[in-house]
């Protein structure tokens, strides 16, 4: 077809993309040797509403020498694409991420926790953090003409807590008080103030119950009570107390629980040591000397790598690994240590078992009794009162089978996270010895002779023994 007869629309497709930016041209019915002018080519995209970002030049080329064009759709026209506007943000003063802190080693094994627990203290009127307002976008155009709108960044929002205020303008935030920055639940910025006691907690003091983080520079003495919204920092020693902190707990003299008292924290605990101590962590443990005696609970790691190093006696519980050098002693002393599902889960499947055998027992009593009583039914020997305790018994059945059931479910729920141990592991770094349990799951491994620098970890469905750390 060497020359037009028709319209150019019947030769020519004329296509615009989704996002209104980029006009296309692909030849049909065309034969070699087809031909067009430029004037009816810029017709064509005037027909079509494509007046913006044309290419003058593709235009141009094709109608001096349509014959590379034809086989393939050539873009003759291109918008400008919008750019959204950029979001605000806060740019923090303090570092309030306390996650990717980590305590210092020491060349001799020996951990320095004065380098990982900082405390954010913070002047009155002084800044926190300052806002960044949010950008406006670019409009775009596109090929037809008509604005493509760009998107206005978001601002940020204040989460204020207690003791913080905002300038007039509200590009930042500043402190009440003097105290320390803490963010608590949903990310809200508080300002508490610290709570020093200069001495030991004993009668001159008495219980502490605190909003904020508290500082004891002595000992706490036995059957006193230490709780805090914020950290608890002890300079001396824990005897026979309850210390409970919704944050972290370091104690450089140790703990000496006698079975009595707790420590318990939302995050981490550090010590140099435990000895017949209730211990709870919802993160890790961190111990630099040794762990004898007690029961110990973290949520994610218990860690006892001192120049000592040692766990003995008692259960240690962990949710993901427990690192240690020595583990039990040559005596066979019993020692459990326990990973691969979160403490709590764990001691919640003991009790539902127990609980569960509790309700079979009295559903077998209480089965027994109506069998009794429908006997005495059958035989016309009910009175008023046996008929009474059989309508009760046969609700308690009802109601026992109902509980059995929800206990069950409870259970399976449990032992189906039990066999999540992917990253369930135990490392003895000098020697662990007999008497000692590894439990990984709802497998458990008895240490019948002494082995040094193992780790233990789920492999095929059994607890296995490497050298590698």
């Amino acid at each position: 077809m060497d020359e037009q007869v028709l319209p150019l629309e019947y030769y020519v497709n004329l296509t615009v993309s989704n996002d209104k930016l980029k006009a296309f041209v692909h030849f049909t019915n065309v034969e070699q040797g087809f031909s067009c002018k430029l004037s009816q080519l810029e017709e064509l995209l005037k027909n079509n509403h494509i007046v913006y970002g044309i290419d003058q030049g593709i235009l141009e080329q094709i109608a001096r020498d349509a014959g590379p064009f034809l086989a393939r759709k050539t873009m003759v026209a291109s918008g400008e694409e919008p750019v959204d506007g950029k979001d605000g943000y806060m740019e923090w003063v303090f570092d309030l991420d306390t996650k990717t802190k980590r305590p210092m080693e020491r060349e001799d094994g020996t951990v320095n926790y004065k380098e990982v627990t900082s405390i954010n203290n913070i002047q009155k009127g002084q800044i926190i953090a300052r806002r960044i307002p949010s950008e406006e976008g670019k409009n775009g155009k596109a090929v037809t003409g008509e604005p493509l709108f760009a998107r206005t960044g978001k601002e940020v929002r204040f989460k204020l807590g207690k003791n913080v205020i905002t300038d007039a303008e509200q590009s930042g935030i500043y402190a009440a008080i003097d105290g320390v920055v803490v963010k608590t639940d949903r990310d809200k910025i508080n300002v508490f103030p610290i709570y020093e006691v200069n001495g030991d907690v004993d009668f001159n003091v008495g219980n502490i119950n605190f909003i904020g983080s508290v500082v004891i520079r002595g000992n706490v003495q036995p059957g006193f009570k230490v709780r805090a919204a914020g950290d608890i920092r002890i300079s001396g020693g824990v005897e026979a107390a309850e210390l409970e902190a919704e944050g972290s707990i370091e104690i450089s003299g140790g703990i000496l629980g006698q079975n009595k008292g707790s420590v318990k924290a939302g995050k981490s605990i550090k010590s140099s040591f435990i000895q017949d101590g209730i211990v709870e962590a919802g993160e890790d443990v961190i111990v630099s000397q040794s762990i004898m005696h007690s029961s110990v609970r973290a949520g994610r790691s218990v860690v006892c790598q001192g120049t000592k190093g040692l766990i003995v006696g008692g259960t240690v519980q962990a949710g993901e690994k427990v690192v240690a050098r020595t583990v039990g002693n040559s005596m066979s002393t019993i020692t459990a240590i326990e990973v691969g599902v979160a403490p709590e889960l764990r001691n919640k499947l003991v009790q539902l078992r127990q609980s569960l055998r509790e309700h079979m027992d009295n559903m077998d009593k209480t089965v027994k009794a109506l069998v009794l009583l429908d006997q005495m039914a059958a035989n016309g020997q009910l009175n008023p009162e046996r008929l009474s305790m059989r309508i009760k018994l046969v609700h308690t059945r009802k109601q026992l089978v109902e509980a059995m059931s929800v206990i069950k479910d409870e259970i399976l729920v449990i032992e189906k996270s039990l066999e999540d141990t992917d990253k369930a592991v135990v490392m003895v770094t000098s020697m662990i010895y007999g008497g000692a349990k590894v439990v990984i799951g709802r497998f458990t491994r008895f240490i019948k002779d002494p082995a040094s620098h193992v780790c233990f970890k789920m492999e095929s469905g059994d607890i296995v023994t490497t050298a590698n750390f």
